[in-house]
């Protein structure tokens, strides 16, 4: 029989506890930690997009000031 997935399993220190077993406070504080991780990984996430945009913009910046042809096309 296959054995069945630990969802309920958590890792502190390399030691496994059920979550079952631990008290409200323990499993709000569990909760807690994976809201701020989720909101973690969707801040980098976002700024990842941010940093990609900026250098988009600053690439053309730089080569509308440094080409000839585009400062022609400016005046």
């Amino acid at each position: 029989m296959a054995e069945e997935p630990k969802n309920n399993v958590i890792s502190i220190n390399g030691k496994d506890y059920n979550t079952d077993d631990l008290n409200n406070e323990q499993k709000y504080a569990i909760q807690q930690l994976r809201d701020l991780q989720t909101r973690s990984d969707t801040l980098k996430f976002q700024l990842d997009q941010v940093a990609a945009a900026q250098k988009v913009f600053t690439d053309a910046l730089i080569k509308s000031i440094e080409d000839p042809a585009e400062k022609a096309a400016a005046s």
